[in-house]
């Protein structure tokens, strides 16, 4: 899972760009880079492993004023973290200038690549986004977006795009919509991004969605738009309203914070408390969750684990060891409110199961007398192919043990899921339309038979 970010028509471009990356950083904390483009279609790229910071801002003032910019956060999946893998990609063909930010995981990447090397192109990174940048350097398409449209034939899986090829810059989604898309207005200017609250930042006004299959191709003489992606069935990625999108974005056209609020109220309804005295969240990402529940349940609501927010989400550490370590520096219990009581602990998922277990561990340690976890998805069993680090089975705790044990394992007195209908039932504009294959089991695409097949993505 990934940020990204494009905008077109703005004489302070790399400034627009690097403060929306700000609003996207929790979406990828392993590389962050900015590409400049100036009115002759020249491009230039700052890239830094990490997070957004004073010297990746010291870098992008040495630039050239840029009329447009494209940016880039990133959260690989199976891909190396390493700044070869950093985006936005920047390359240079025979038409000019090609610069691409992808959001999502090609699943077919592996054929690709192995099509495009035996016909003598050389790769200088191990993402799968860079089979993309080859196919637009191959096409002998008239236009910026009918070249896009060709690179885009045959490519299977999840991707959201923001590519600029001289004075034009092209945004598009995959025709299942698995990751969301925005695009906005800032006066004249064009603007693109992952979630709303990027365009927010800016002062931009957001206009609607990227639609699936569409690509959209902006450039000094207008907008054009069009549809040439076959047709499929609609699969959004519903764990961007679970967990990965900031509560003050819109994704998919609806808002994440009531979204995770309606997802709590359910929760309440499916899997009540009789005993607790309390509820709080596993800040931050659940919060909206946790009123939800408290709000249904007539609980009230606590503030019982206070984050550091100078630490990174631990799901989108790259290793474990780095998720465990985070844990213990992210978050501290509030005894005053814990000691004692019952309580409800919401967080919005458990994935391998190491983290809750450190967390409840420490609201243990504080004092509270029960510990109630509610998870307001359900268990995920599998893993996910389309740009969620979720890579095997043996990783997923409730692939492997039952509710019970999983109860038992991470020391709670009682647990409950929110059921897969539940989940469905309670984001905007479901329950249908939606990509559930972690939860249910249920891959719009046949998954990979083979390991190695995932082994040059993700590019985000």
């Amino acid at each position: 899972m990934c940020g990204i970010f494009g905008v077109h028509g703005h004489p302070d471009a790399n400034q627009l760009a690097q403060l929306g990356l700000y609003s996207l950083q929790h979406r990828g904390q392993e590389s962050v880079g900015v590409v400049s483009i100036d009115p002759a279609g020249n491009a230039r790229a700052v890239r830094n492993m990490g997070t957004l910071s004073d010297s990746l801002a010291q870098d992008l003032a040495k630039l050239p004023p840029g009329v447009a910019a494209v940016g880039h956060t990133r959260y690989s999946t199976s891909g190396s973290s390493t700044i070869e893998n950093a985006q936005p990609v920047l390359a240079r063909s025979k038409g000019g200038y090609i610069t691409l930010a992808h959001n999502g995981n090609i699943i077919n990447a592996a054929e690709l690549r192995m099509e495009l090397e035996e016909q003598g192109s050389i790769f200088a990174s191990t993402n799968d986004s860079e089979v993309i940048v080859h196919r637009l350097a191959r096409s002998n398409a008239a236009t910026p977006a009918e070249r896009l449209a060709d690179a885009l034939q045959g490519v299977e899986g999840a991707y959201s795009l923001i590519v600029n090829m001289g004075d034009t810059l092209l945004a598009a989604r995959d025709p299942r919509g698995w990751r969301p898309l925005a695009m906005g207005k800032l006066g004249d200017a064009t603007v693109f991004a992952s979630e709303t609250c990027a365009l927010d930042i800016i002062g931009a006004t957001t206009v609607r969605d990227v639609e699936p299959g569409e690509i959209i191709a902006v450039n000094n003489t207008g907008m054009v738009s069009t549809h040439p992606l076959p047709t499929r069935e609609l699969h959004r990625c519903v764990f961007e309203f679970v967990y990965f999108a900031r509560p003050d974005s819109r994704v998919y056209g609806g808002s994440v914070d009531r979204a995770r609020r309606a997802l709590g109220k359910q929760l309440a309804r499916e899997h009540p408390a009789p005993t607790a005295e309390l509820v709080f969240s596993v800040p931050d990402s659940s919060n909206s969750a946790a009123l939800g529940f408290a709000e249904q349940s007539g609980l009230p609501y606590e503030l019982a684990l206070i984050r550091n927010h100078y630490v990174g989400r631990t799901f989108i550490q790259p290793t474990q060891a780095g998720r465990d370590a985070k844990v213990k520096v992210k978050y501290n219990p509030v005894r005053e409110v814990l000691e004692g009581k019952s309580v409800v602990m919401v967080d919005d998922s458990v994935v391998r199961g190491t983290t809750t277990r450190g967390l409840v561990a420490l609201v243990r340690a504080a004092g509270a007398r029960e510990v109630h976890l509610r998870i307001s998805s359900p268990p995920v069993t599998g893993p996910c192919y389309y740009g969620i680090d979720t890579p095997s089975r043996e990783e997923l705790i409730a692939a492997n043990y039952t509710i019970p044990e999983i109860a038992t394992h991470l020391g709670v007195d009682s647990l409950g899921y929110l059921s897969l209908d539940g989940m469905l039932g309670s984001v905007p504009d479901g329950p249908h339309g939606f990509c559930h294959a972690c939860f249910s089991g249920d891959y719009p695409t046949p998954p990979p038979t083979d390991p190695d097949k995932l082994r040059f993505g993700c590019g985000c």
